[in-house]
């Protein structure tokens, strides 16, 4: 059992932490509104309890970055302290918001949110994962017909590893898991998210995933 914060109760975090809990994990949902480190009462429909941001990552041994993309860096970075010797995984995306509300033009080109958070948190180790497809794909990976991609992005070989471990937990097969490399690999996966509204202007929320096929 691993103690897991993950920061934002939306709807990606909501389904991480359901799914975590029930491979076995401790998990906390952090959102935005003061909380203490008991929590208040489960999120409906997990058995994770909420608290706040500070809170959330201050108790967990891995953090979850589930805010959104376009303010992650600056919440993340008042939260330098709490995040220090910790795993942080990112699986957001940083983009600016479209007339239609979907994701537009990315907030960091030529770059990316993970090498900034990166280098804003010198003490922690980042790793880029799922941020490649619909968020019911993170933790139902098997219901697509065609295998998915989860891809890999961290300067640390062993926080990596512990985070394939955890997607293994999500149901992620070893062989559906590509390892990019160190965190400048980020800038390529977070670019694919420029495909991502086309496809759901087209078919909704339909899972998908941005995949690689061999």
């Amino acid at each position: 059992m691993t103690n897991i914060g993950i920061l934002g109760a939306g709807r990606v975090g909501t389904n991480l932490a359901r799914a975590l809990t029930a491979a076995g994990h401790r998990v906390t949902l952090g959102h935005r509104e003061s909380g203490d480190d008991t929590g208040t009462p489960p999120a409906a429909g997990t058995a994770s309890r909420y608290a706040d941001h500070s809170t959330t990552a201050r108790t967990a041994d891995v953090v979850i970055n589930a805010t959104p993309g376009d303010s992650t860096l600056d919440r993340l970075t008042a939260l330098r302290a709490e995040l220090a010797e910790k795993i942080l995984i990112d699986v957001s995306n940083a983009t600016l918001e479209a007339a239609d509300g979907l994701p537009g033009d990315l907030c960091y080109p030529g770059g990316s949110l993970a090498e900034r958070l990166q280098a804003a948190l010198p003490e922690t180790r980042v790793v880029k994962t799922l941020n490649t497809m619909l968020f019911m794909v993170m933790t139902a990976p098997a219901t697509l017909a065609v295998p998915p991609t989860a891809y890999l992005s961290g300067n640390d070989e062993q926080a990596k590893k512990t985070v394939a471990g955890l997607l293994g937990d999500l149901g992620w097969q070893p062989d559906w898991i590509e390892d990019l490399g160190d965190i400048t690999s980020a800038r390529a996966t977070e670019a694919m998210i420029l495909v991502v509204p086309h496809v759901m202007r087209r078919n909704g929320l339909t899972p998908f995933a941005v995949s690689l096929a061999r």
